[in-house]
């Protein structure tokens, strides 16, 4: 039975990563700021298998705040088997670009929030001597372009520091894993539309529960052709990139 701290836990991808574990009778450990649609997602959980559901309701926005809620994770689920890192917002490009402040929101929320859940998770997971460690990136990261290079730097930092952890905390038993979707059909992208090179979220939660059932390690895209994708785009010309 393992044992599951999610952060972000409305978020599409997450909750059908849960629902996987959830049907094998997983407890969890679940943080979000919606405190009713955690709510549900608790209720949803309990019916398909999971053992327990404990909640909090949090702003992970909050950056002083985040430390006392991974300590509070690991107090409730009493070691923590696997933790997973998924909140995030897709911003407004043209924004960002013209505000300071929205673009300090962004990776506020993107970047400087994750990283530290990910660096005081790691020192828990390293302490236990196992566990993985799971962090929502994108595919975005790998390159910027016009049209989205704030949102893609945000990225581009956990992806960083995820491999960087990955190859400093493995040998302490601890999994690191980096996944970088591509284009996913969730509420953030609602508004999109969608084509084939779209995924359900629950084609990637299934991926993303597999790769932890596995003990994999490093950075996983998913779909996996969107490393192929990403090469192309990383290594084309930059006259090519302004267009995209």
């Amino acid at each position: 039975m393992l044992r599951i701290a999610i952060f972000g836990a409305t978020s599409g991808i997450a909750e059908a990563t849960a629902r996987v574990f959830a049907g094998e009778g997983a407890r969890f450990f679940l943080v979000a700021r919606n405190a009713v649609a955690l709510s549900d997602i608790a209720a949803d959980l309990k019916v398909r298998g999971a053992s327990e559901v404990l909640t909090r309701a949090a702003d992970l926005g909050e950056l002083d705040a985040l430390q006392g809620i991974c300590d509070e994770a690991k107090a409730g689920l009493g070691e923590i088997d696997v933790a997973l890192i998924a909140h995030g917002v897709l911003p407004d490009q043209a924004a960002c670009e013209n505000s300071v402040e929205a673009t300090r929101d962004v990776l506020a929320i993107n970047t400087v929030s994750p990283a530290l859940l990910m660096t005081r998770l790691g020192e828990i997971l390293a302490r236990q001597g196992a566990g993985s460690l799971i962090v929502l990136s994108s595919v975005a990261g790998d390159r910027g372009r016009p049209s989205n290079y704030v949102y893609g730097a945000s990225k581009a930092a956990l992806s960083a520091l995820g491999e960087g952890m990955a190859l400093k905390l493995a040998p302490q038993g601890v999994n690191v894993l980096v996944v970088k979707p591509g284009f996913v059909d969730t509420k953030m992208t609602a508004d999109f539309s969608k084509g084939p090179l779209w995924a359900s979220a629950r084609d990637v939660g299934e991926v993303i529960a597999a790769a932890v059932k596995a003990g994999k390690r490093g950075t996983l895209y998913t779909p996996f052709w969107w490393r192929y994708i990403m090469l192309v785009i990383r290594f084309a010309p930059g006259a090519l990139v302004r267009r995209m």
